[in-house]
């Protein structure tokens, strides 16, 4: 028999829509959370300095280097006015992903309650559930063709047994950037209810027309009941490096290194010298490269005219409403794959009644030149009105 924590875990389709596409240079490779921009050269240079020293080539320090710790609390300076201690509150982790389940595993008990957007990640959900939690979606709503939280329902849902809030800004899949109103609503409900917040970072600087960058924990009262879950991996452009940081209150993050330790022990030594050299470096080509998928969002919103898609204010991906086009997302997304060599992935199982309507389409990894096929390749199709 399974584990009762394997029961409500499933496939999040990425893995099954990349097998069927398989290796055929014909598809337009739309499904994968994934970019084509190259890293920061520094950062490779470093990262390659790194292999074969011996200090990379150690389980210690456990919550990673000093010099890497202390670029991270400098990026959070910079980002929220804050100072956080590089040797009390910040502990390296191998990704994002890693510190969101070490973060969860440190500030909730099992049967607690955790509220996640609708749509959001998949892996956002399962970890929560692998943490003994009961994960409770919020629904977005599509006002004037961009993503909104409700906040209405926001408020409802919160009950005595809610713990904590994860939350990704820019949202992942949806690209929905969160306004002032719902960051001070999520704030006071933070505040009077007793929440913690779990801010996943990993694209908050990938923000498009002018849109600033609104640290949470800068909001008052938010410093002590933050953990920022941050990554190299999608501004840097350093996916296979795996390093991340989570970042928190001294009340906390000595529980966030245990659980941190236990998983991985240590991120990985190797990756570490190049990561403090992206973070560090003045020129590490982030706005190049968010310049560069802002055409790309742009070019993807003309192709994909007339179609019930929502538009993206950051992140890397836009949903296409398949229910509004009468399909169901896995019918559509077949569509698209078998007729137009198209490959998206279905948001089944990644959140609730909003998700499930939704297809994904990533416009970090296609360049320019082949994203303009995809009008040609719809015209194959029958979703085209």
């Amino acid at each position: 028999m399974r584990p009762s924590r394997m029961m409500r875990v499933v496939g999040f389709n990425v893995d099954r829509v990349v097998s069927e596409a398989t290796t055929d240079p014909e598809v337009l490779r739309l499904e994968n959370f994934a970019t084509d921009l190259p890293p920061p050269q520094d950062a490779i240079a470093a990262t390659r300095e790194a292999v074969g020293a011996s200090e990379a080539n150690s389980y210690v320090p456990f919550t990673g280097t000093a010099g890497l710790r202390q670029a991270v609390a400098s990026r959070l300076k910079r980002q929220s006015n804050l100072s956080y201690d590089p040797d009390r509150q910040i502990v390296i982790t191998a990704g994002g992903t890693q510190g969101l389940i070490s973060a969860l595993l440190a500030v909730i008990e099992p049967g607690d309650e955790v509220l996640l957007t609708d749509p959001t990640y998949a892996g956002m959900i399962h970890r929560v559930t692998f943490a003994g939690g009961v994960p409770m979606f919020v629904p977005m709503k599509v006002v004037d063709k961009r993503w909104r939280l409700d906040l209405d329902m926001l408020r409802a849902m919160v009950t005595s047994r809610t713990r904590a809030m994860v939350l990704s800004n820019p949202g992942m899949p949806s690209g929905h950037v969160l306004s002032e109103a719902e960051w001070l609503a999520i704030r006071e409900l933070c505040v009077t209810r007793n929440l913690w917040l779990l801010y996943d970072a990993a694209l908050e600087g990938v923000l498009y027309d002018g849109l600033p960058l609104r640290h949470p924990a800068s909001l008052t009262g938010m410093p002590e009941r933050t953990l920022i879950v941050g990554s190299i991996s999608k501004e840097y452009r350093m996916i296979g490096w795996r390093i991340g940081w989570i970042a928190g209150p001294p009340k906390v993050m000595a529980d966030v290194f245990y659980t941190h330790s236990y998983l991985v022990i240590a991120p990985p030594g190797i990756s570490q010298k190049g990561a403090e050299v992206a973070l560090r470096t003045e020129n590490s080509g982030v706005q190049e490269a968010i310049a560069e998928w802002k055409a790309r969002r742009d070019l993807m919103l003309e192709q994909l005219e007339g179609l019930p898609v929502v538009i993206p204010d950051g992140g890397w991906s836009m949903l296409l409403d398949a229910h509004a086009l009468g399909y169901s997302a896995t019918d559509a997304a077949s569509i698209l794959l078998t007729q137009a060599k198209v490959a998206a992935t279905p948001m089944t199982n990644w959140g609730s009644s909003v998700a499930e309507r939704y297809i994904r389409l990533v416009f970090s990894f296609e360049t320019q030149e082949r994203l303009k096929l995809l009008r040609e390749r719809l015209r194959r199709t029958s979703l085209l009105p």
